[in-house]
């Protein structure tokens, strides 16, 4: 099994060093390939991939820009590999990442796989605060850092494997961002495909993120569920709802305590305890526990209402998705 590693980038050639950097200390021995794919990036990374050519087997494409899962299809279509394991731009890669999914794929092989993220002690600290927002327990119920508690995983792509016979039966991942990797996921179900949860082969994920992009990053993953859900009805599930639950309960606990209720602001109080308590544990910083009460307000509120935007558009009204959120969806141009 030859792998064949697919980096879209686009205007990062600064994360590209960091990325290729990591894949230099790869214990790894066996060969494999790393495909970049510049999506019509005005700031290319070309003069850093020179740089690295040497220590490893690259090939470098540049296309007209046309989105994150398109250029992932461009890379996985020129790749030499059999297996492909894509990544983000902004990702650092342990040292024993290629080895662990070596071994998971010998002992239990499957035709997709994701693998959760982690923070590094060198990220900021509001980079440390959104990874926990999206990684813990309290928030997604872990499922991103690792949880093991859901019967059919659901990959993300900035770290995943698929097989090139899967990609080939699938076509890859379709034109809506973000959601083009839970869609392809539900497609390679369909399919007769099985995903899992590699555990251990989880990356340093470094979001190049503030507040304001974060709360548009989680506002456009809210909006594209409903859009799946409309498609695919089958795999809706109740747990999508409660991030609009939580923010319509929390606003729904102040007009209660307003006539005395007080409660269930209180079981706000201690939900929002708990998140201060454990991210501050967790991080070694009353800091970065503030913080992520902050990552975690945004991350529900941005969620919640874009979901609920989204819900009454495309589930009630029966709109289009493609005419109501058209910046979900990119042209297919490969």
């Amino acid at each position: 099994m030859k792998f064949s590693i697919i980096i879209p980038v686009y205007n990062r050639p600064d994360e590209i060093t960091e990325l290729l950097e990591s894949l230099v200390l790869s214990e790894y021995t066996s060969d494999y390939e790393v495909v970049i794919i510049e999506d019509g990036s005005t700031l290319t990374c070309e003069g850093v991939i020179a740089q690295f050519q040497p220590q490893l087997n690259i090939s470098y494409y540049f296309k007209e820009n046309s989105g994150p899962g398109d250029s992932r299809n461009y890379g996985m279509k020129v790749a030499q590999g059999d297996y492909f394991i894509i990544f983000d731009s902004d990702c650092i890669i342990p040292k024993q990442y290629l080895n662990e999914v070596e071994q998971a794929l010998n002992t239990q092989y499957v035709d997709c796989f994701g693998g959760s993220d982690a923070a590094l002690d060198s990220f900021s600290d509001v980079q440390k605060a959104i990874n926990f927002a999206m990684t813990s327990f309290l928030t997604t119920g872990g499922i991103r850092g690792g949880s093991e508690t859901i019967n059919k995983f659901q990959p993300r792509s900035f770290n995943m494997g698929i097989s090139r016979k899967a990609f080939e039966a699938s076509k890859g991942f379709g034109n809506i961002h973000p959601g083009e990797d839970p869609d392809l996921s539900i497609r390679l179900w369909k399919l007769g495909f099985e995903t899992k949860l590699f555990s251990k082969a989880f990356v340093y994920h470094k979001r190049r993120i503030d507040w304001d992009k974060f709360t548009v990053q989680v506002t456009k993953f809210g909006k594209a569920r409903p859009i799946l859900n409309s498609w695919y009805p089958e795999y809706s599930k109740l747990t999508f709802f409660f991030p609009t639950l939580f923010i319509l309960g929390f606003f729904g606990a102040l007009v209660l305590l307003v006539f005395g209720i007080k409660w269930p602001i209180a079981c706000y109080d201690v939900y929002f305890f708990s998140i201060l308590l454990v991210a501050s544990i967790q991080n070694k910083s009353l800091k970065i526990g503030f913080l992520s009460l902050i990552a975690v307000w945004k991350q529900f509120f941005g969620y919640g209402q874009g979901f609920l935007k989204s819900y009454i558009i495309v589930i009630l009204l029966k709109q289009s998705p493609q005419q109501a959120f058209p910046e979900l969806f990119f042209k297919v141009k490969s």
